[in-house]
């Protein structure tokens, strides 16, 4: 019973992708902006509030190691496998805009973890998101959607196009969610969003729970299952982004979403209660941090602002590489 529902959930992810999809790029092109404004908020906050909603009840309930690893694993995993998987199946084009200004300040989010997380080797301190830190985070966070908004306004004045140029075969194809009345391209964002939270939820408590049987512990569990579990939205939904043809939401989808999952999730999340990073240590932030800053090298590689197979296989392989040694690792520490 316990699988069936694994799979239920599972289902339910694929599916919400799949409207919410829709439903976001149809509203970009009816109300006209662009398809990557729409990734960064509506779709990035969208996939984002499974990892919300776990650590923020994680933190509640004392579980600090639960919910800083959920936001800690959540981030490696849309970078090395999201961006990775997306790559092996078509090369990401990434925009100067998302190269210059968003991943900036995906870099930025996971330095400033990094560096609350080295505070035992600063100040020898015990590493803990304080409700201060939480504070600016959120902080953080308001300036982001304020420069979102201001950016949005500016594209929108200089009357940018709506969608990046497609040629006629991918317009034929695309056909279909440009004739989506309003209404419904609504229905779709709201119902593939109910879909991804509740199918999230249904996956991560039922792998959960086979975790704790097994004996793993709540930090291993977020930083691994629950943070499989919570990033398989995003995993959803840049797959078939990509697959449409609508890269912009597929990056974009990840920038915005690592964002939030730092001041967003963990800022909301340390003013419930302090998290101390409790079995999350400094390889772990290591990997997100460079993680992030492979992300920004490789859109730079060769000038292309392109991320070709080969890279996205090498994401791939650091992320098997790390779960490798998060499960050997756990497996001596117990």
């Amino acid at each position: 019973m316990v699988y069936l529902l694994l799979i239920i959930g599972l289902g339910l992810i694929l599916a919400g992708a799949n409207y919410l999809t829709d439903g976001a790029a149809a509203i970009a092109r009816k109300i006209g902006i662009t398809e990557l404004m729409v990734g960064l908020t509506v779709v990035a906050l969208g996939t984002s509030a499974p990892e919300l909603a776990i650590s923020v009840i994680a933190a509640s309930d004392g579980n600090s190691g639960l919910a800083v690893g959920n936001s800690v694993g959540s981030n490696i995993f849309n970078i090395l496998i999201v961006i990775g998987v997306v790559a092996l199946i078509r090369p990401v084009k990434v925009t100067d805009s998302i190269m210059n200004n968003e991943i900036p300040i995906v870099i930025l989010s996971a330095l400033a973890l990094f560096i609350i997380g080295c505070s035992k080797w600063l100040d020898g301190t015990t590493p803990e998101v304080t409700r201060v830190d939480g504070l600016f985070f959120i902080l953080f966070l308001v300036i982001f959607m304020r420069y979102l908004f201001s950016k949005a306004h500016k594209e929108n004045n200089c009357e940018k196009p709506i969608t990046p140029a497609m040629d006629d075969s991918n317009r034929q194809a695309a056909g279909k969610e440009i004739n989506i009345p309003v209404w419904l391209s609504v229905v779709y964002v709201l119902g593939g969003l109910a879909a991804l939270v509740f199918g999230g939820q249904l996956f991560v408590d039922k792998a959960s729970a086979i975790a704790r049987q097994w004996g793993v512990s709540d930090a291993i569990i977020g930083l691994t299952i629950v943070a499989f579990g919570t990033s398989l939205p995003e995993l959803a939904t840049s797959v078939v982004a990509t697959v449409k043809r609508q890269p912009d939401i597929a990056v974009g989808n990840i920038v915005g979403s690592n964002i939030f999952n730092i001041f967003l999730v963990l800022g909301a999340s340390a003013v419930v209660r302090p998290l101390q990073f409790d079995g999350i240590n400094i390889i772990d932030l290591s990997v997100m941090l460079g993680a992030s800053l492979l992300f920004w090298i490789a859109g730079w590689f060769y000038g292309h602002r392109i991320i070709n197979r080969v890279e996205g296989g090498i994401f791939v392989a650091l992320y098997f590489a790390y779960m490798a040694y998060t499960v050997v690792s756990a497996l001596h520490g117990s």
